[in-house]
């Protein structure tokens, strides 16, 4: 039949200009899901759009819709959903309606729940094959369904329906790629166990869009002009924007579980983010570069906690998800449908820049766009309607909104920009539309010659097997890595309810503080009957074992808790010129660095040495290694001296934590030299579930008297091996801070709160300082449960 389809459309003259008559190649095409609401949609017209393009060029095809349907049922339904497809405008209607009736010729419906599904798919492909004498050239699956099938489908393509040698093989997903960091990384490695990475093509729709796709090559053409002004001394701030009127009546199981974080910033929005952001690659056709400048650009961005967002929900979505989840009217859900988040990289190139990433459902226009403002060095004193005298941005417009379709424009108060290319044209008349506080006229305006679809657009690159515009495993996991924190600390905040579209008026509106974002306008939330949140309470004082404790819940825990380091920082510094802190790793205290980071911008920290308290017997680039978890959360984000971060030396002639090599006596002699009787200003501590303190471990013999201040010790866990300061050290110090946080750790609590000292089984009742200060620092959820 593929021969057939081909003399056809060669004795029609599609295939015209083609001297050599051979296909170089067949490939078959999958849609798994092939008859659902997004293959409908978009996917079974990019795919016939790919054909269009394609056929000419001497490949043949076929095309599988599968699922989990009968055939009997389901091939009614997909050939409904293939009639309705329509050509490009550049085919005539002659040429179309054959086109399109070969394209339905070279479809078929069959159904895919069992590997020997697949296992008959393969057969089908190889007997077809051999029939009609074709080589193959690739099998391509689209995996139009939800990502919790992910795995399986791949495993079964796999194992039953891998292409032999030599045959390329492509398999499409589409978001969501898990919900946060964790469950990203564990379907990224299912996934890795079916497929290689190079199989893989997640896909963001977002970046098919032309005025997306356009950001990298407009920088690069436009190389000149935006060099000098594509940085913190020129931009006042970044805002990349997705509005929607709609609400998500028939997605709420989906929404729900997710909101718009998950489903839109975190993905398209922080794709463009990097997009306007990273280092121009040297190779724009390059993937490899591309992606790697994009995983620059999210390590880079400064950590994202509660005060840099601001969540929304529109007012009927209550009843809505009550009505779809079948839900009773008590329930409350806090999902938001609204959310302005704000950024920061730190990168000297953009040190200081605000970037706003904004999306909602029932706001009031929908519109897609990224815009460049730029700092306004101009003062007109007379004739400020001159062109020269208005605002200077550049706007990548992706679409929608008064002007309706995807453009690049440039205020005329910037440079007049160069074509990208030949599928780009300048538009020089123009309706009476106004576009982000300027009139039309007012800019330099280009837009696609021939306007594309986004799937359509991407389709062709799957073929193509260009990777640039897809999201590798490594990226989509720096992304989750960036976000998660924010979501975890999202989970019991209350949105904003607003009443959507043109109602919003601007509650909606946001004001940028430094580093912080808030509403404009002041509104009260009414919210179920819930438990007291975190601001209900202050910090309480009170005693523990003996010494001051400060409980609060977890978030103004850390507030007071940071507060009491500057506050000793600043007497350190103003009495002796520097201050000396010992760092506690694990988990317990990123929310404080991220405090310290974010919010505590006059913190003297070109006069602190920053110590470590123990340290596992890991390389210092391990995700085990307390140093690597304290430079990741803090120590890159403040201007801190290089020669002020003492680091373990748990590696030694590329040993780790070898006896002979001595690195606890370096630690220590490095130690004497640098802090004034070896008295660290200030000691943070964490406690385990154990009782253990530092990396001084129950029945490990801590020794009280020894006169050793740091010490290689065993935990009963891997790595085994540690590097620890030693009681003597901790108990030198003036300020010593025992942080306790979670839930997890009541019962811990509860049980030191009745226990003597007792240093070998816990640890932590030998921390009393000789002349200093012990504080406990312990949350209300560690407090009471």
């Amino acid at each position: 039949m593929f021969g057939t389809v081909i003399l056809l459309l060669l004795t029609l003259g599609v295939c015209s200009g083609h001297s050599e008559g051979k296909s170089s190649g067949h490939v078959s095409v999958v849609i798994v899901g092939g008859t659902g609401d997004l293959a409908r949609k978009y996917l079974w017209q990019g795919f016939f759009h790919l054909y269009i393009n394609q056929v000419t060029g001497g490949n043949s095809f076929s095309f599988y819709a599968g699922g989990i349907s009968p055939s009997e049922k389901a091939t009614p339904v997909l050939f409904e959903i293939l009639k309705s497809l329509s050509c490009l405008e550049s085919v005539s209607e002659e040429r179309c309606a054959v086109l399109k009736e070969q394209f339905l010729r070279l479809a078929q419906y069959r159904e895919l729940k069992t590997a020997e599904d697949y296992q008959d798919l393969a057969k089908h492909i190889a007997r077809q094959l051999e029939e009609e004498g074709m080589k193959e050239a690739g099998r391509l699956f689209y995996l139009s369904v939800p990502a919790f099938a992910y795995a399986d489908i791949a495993e079964k393509i796999n194992s039953s329906c891998r292409p032999p040698g030599g045959v390329w093989m492509r398999v499409v997903l589409e978001k969501p790629f898990g919900h946060d960091f964790k469950s990203a990384q564990v379907l990224a490695s299912q996934l890795a166990n079916s497929l290689q990475e190079e199989e893989m093509f997640r896909i963001d729709h977002y970046l098919g869009k032309q005025a997306v796709s356009k950001i990298l090559p407009f920088r690069a053409q436009n190389k000149k002009f935006l060099d000098p002004i594509w940085n913190k001394h020129h931009i006042e701030r970044v805002e990349i924007v997705l509005k929607e009127t709609l609400d998500v009546k028939g997605r709420i199981p989906f929404y729900d579980k997710y909101g718009v974080i998950r489903d839109v910033l975190q993905n398209h929005l922080a794709e463009v983010m990097t997009l306007l952001t990273m280092r121009l690659p040297a190779n724009l056709s390059s993937s490899t570069e591309v992606l790697q400048n994009k995983l620059r650009v999210f390590g880079s961005v400064l950590p994202l906690g509660k005060r840099q967002v601001v969540l929304g929900q529109y007012q009927g979505y209550q009843a809505e998800v009550q009505q779809e989840l079948n839900k009773t009217k008590g329930h409350i859900s806090l999902t938001p449908t609204y959310a302005a988040v704000l950024a920061h990289l730190d990168d000297p190139q953009y040190e200081g820049v605000p970037i706003l990433l904004v999306s909602g459902k029932m706001l009031d226009e929908r519109v897609g766009y990224a815009r460049i403002l730029f700092k306004d060095d101009l003062f007109c004193v007379q004739n400020r309607h001159s062109v020269h005298c208005k605002p200077k941005q550049i706007v990548f417009h992706f679409g929608h909104g008064q002007l309706k379709h995807p453009a690049v424009l440039v205020s005329k108060s910037l440079f007049k920009p160069g074509l990208v290319d030949a599928e780009w044209k300048e538009v020089t008349e123009h309706a009476d539309v106004s576009v982000l506080g300027l009139h039309i006229s007012d800019y330099y305006v280009q837009t696609p010659v021939v306007e594309r679809e986004a799937y359509a657009e991407l389709i062709s690159h799957i073929f193509a097997g260009r990777k640039n515009n897809f999201i590798s495993t490594e990226n989509l996991l720096a992304s989750w890595l960036m976000w998660t924190p924010m979501l975890n600390s999202l989970e019991t905040t209350v949105p904003r309810v607003y009443p959507g579209g043109v109602d919003n008026h601007d509650a909606l509106n946001v004001r940028l503080t430094g580093k912080e974002v808030s509403f404009v306008s002041e509104a009260v939330i009414i919210g179920p009957d819930r438990n007291p949140a975190a601001k209900d309470f202050q910090a309480m004082l009170g005693n523990y074992r003996s010494a001051k404790m400060v409980s609060a819940w977890s978030q103004e825990l850390v507030e007071k808790l940071a507060a009491d380091i500057q506050e000793a920082a600043d007497a350190a510094v103003l009495q002796g010129g520097v201050f000396h802190l010992a760092l506690s790793g694990g988990s317990t205290p990123i929310a404080l660095f991220h405090r310290l980071a974010l919010h505590h911008f006059s913190f003297p920290w070109r006069n602190t040495h920053v110590w470590m308290v123990d340290e596992r017997c890991v390389p210092p680039t391990d995700q085990e290694s307390n140093f690597h978890s304290l430079h990741e959360h803090l120590l890159l984000h403040v201007s801190i001296p290089y020669f002020n971060i003492h680091p373990m030396p748990v590696q030694v002639r590329q040993r780790l934590c070898a006896e002979e090599d001595g690195g606890a006596q370096m630690y220590e002699d490095e130690l004497r030299q640098l802090v004034n009787d070896s008295r660290f200003h200030f000691v943070l501590l964490g406690v385990g579930y154990d009782g253990h303190t530092a990396s001084l471990f129950p029945g490990r013999g801590v020794d009280t008297a020894e006169k050793r201040l740091v010490a290689l010790t065993e935990s009963p866990v891997q790595p085994h091996r540690r590097l620890s300061l030693t009681i003597s050290a901790i108990n030198r110090a003036q300020r010593v801070a025992l942080l306790v946080m979670g839930k997890g750790k009541h019962d811990m609590v509860i049980q030191l709160s009745r226990t003597k000292d007792d240093p070998v089984k816990w640890p932590v009742t030998a921390v009393r300082p000789e002349s200093g200060r012990l504080v406990w620092y312990i949350d209300y959820d560690a407090l009471l449960g």
